[in-house]
């Protein structure tokens, strides 16, 4: 798949324009788009063309009513100098760098707006999805799952959300993989959402990934486009990771366009008491996979595992390391905890912790609970 548009300047802007434009259109939506693209030699023409023309390319009467009044509120040639003015690049469906397992979907979107690389696309992409109220379990299995995975050369998907999404991303950037952000809007820094999470954009693209839309400059993200997205998310991988998720969680909206679009569905067991366990455990019992590390997925995959070697460990040489160090599993443990465990004095004890995490043998999850890494 290589990447042959650079910028918007090439030889297709003429009728770039025009997909521009009819993107503005949200009521056609893409089996609509389709229409117009395979019945008309170009969108130029389909723009032009009159009522009857639009209905004979299949189009209904009030849609075909809906796009006589909107062409007239809308100007191509500015929505080419807006998509260049933001630094975005654009992909149709008819491009021959379109990715081509998200082209097999019911419903491919017919544009893409990205910034980035989309040679990420070229490795086995899985996607991650989950709660955005994620617990410490959430956490961890993503954090040791995704980076492990990464680390292999998969592709990690994602949707920018809060929560398992943004620590998918994370992860897959700590251990120096190639991630790709599907969004909910548009995909100008601006619309980015949520805002909070914009800071992770320059640190996808800097490490060859991307940021992927359908929706043109400065749309704003709503109930409708988020699960829209979500057929993307998808469409673009071999597999779908679902982490942590309540009955109500939109990542298995993902899950349910994984099933109909023919992906793998893998998930993670949770405890029978958690709320946000009920969906994932849920989709186990009608056929998701079951996945307790990173090697599940990479047999299922055919992807050789390979056993990893013993890492030189830095040494432990103070006694106070050591007992500490010896209490800790994958399990968090609090510091109150570990102290009535050890036994040791608050100032030793923390002293003991702090150059066990220099070391990078253990890892705070955040209120003062740790475990091993």
């Amino acid at each position: 798949m290589e990447e042959k548009i650079s910028e918007n300047k090439n030889e297709h802007s003429s009728d770039l324009k025009y997909w521009l434009a009819y993107s503005r259109i949200q009521k056609i939506g893409p089996i609509n788009f389709k229409k117009l693209a395979n019945y008309f030699n170009d969108l130029k023409t389909a723009w032009q063309a009159n009522a009857n023309k639009l209905i004979s390319a299949g189009l209904n009467k009030d849609l075909v009513e809906e796009i006589i009044i909107r062409r007239s509120q809308i100007n191509p040639d500015q929505e080419l100098n807006l998509v260049n003015q933001e630094g975005l690049k654009t992909i149709t469906i008819k491009d021959d760098n379109y990715p081509r397992a998200l082209k097999e979907i019911y419903n491919p979107p017919p544009l893409l707006y990205l910034r980035g690389s989309i040679d990420a696309l070229n490795n086995i992409c899985l996607a991650v999805v989950g709660t955005r109220k994620f617990s410490a379990y959430g956490r961890q299995a993503t954090e040791e799952i995704v980076y492990q995975l990464a680390e292999r050369g998969l592709t990690i998907i994602s949707g920018l959300a809060l929560g398992i999404d943004a620590l998918a991303h994370l992860a897959c950037l700590n251990a120096n993989g190639k991630t790709v952000a599907i969004l909910g809007s548009g995909a100008d820094q601006p619309s980015v959402y949520p805002s909070s999470n914009r800071y992770l954009i320059d640190k996808i693209i800097s490490s060859q990934g991307a940021v992927i839309s359908e929706y043109p400059v400065g749309t704003a993200p709503t109930k409708y486009t988020f699960p829209m997205r979500n057929r993307i998310i998808s469409g673009l991988a071999k597999g779908v990771l679902v982490i942590e998720a309540p009955e109500s969680s939109g990542a298995l909206i993902t899950a349910k366009y994984a099933l109909d679009q023919n992906r793998d569905v893998f998930a993670i067991p949770g405890s029978i008491y958690s709320h946000n366990s009920k969906g994932v455990n849920n989709l186990i019992k009608q056929g998701a996979k079951l996945i307790t590390g990173a090697d599940d997925i990479l047999q299922e995959f055919n992807i050789q595992v390979i056993l990893q070697e013993t890492k030189n460990e830095p040494a432990i040489s103070q006694e106070e390391e050591k007992i500490v160090f010896n209490l800790l599993s994958k399990e968090p443990l609090h510091i109150d905890k570990i102290k009535q465990l050890s036994k040791l004095n608050i100032n030793v004890l923390s002293s003991a912790l702090t150059m066990l995490e220099i070391k990078g043998l253990i890892k705070d999850i955040g209120g003062k609970h740790y475990l091993k890494r």
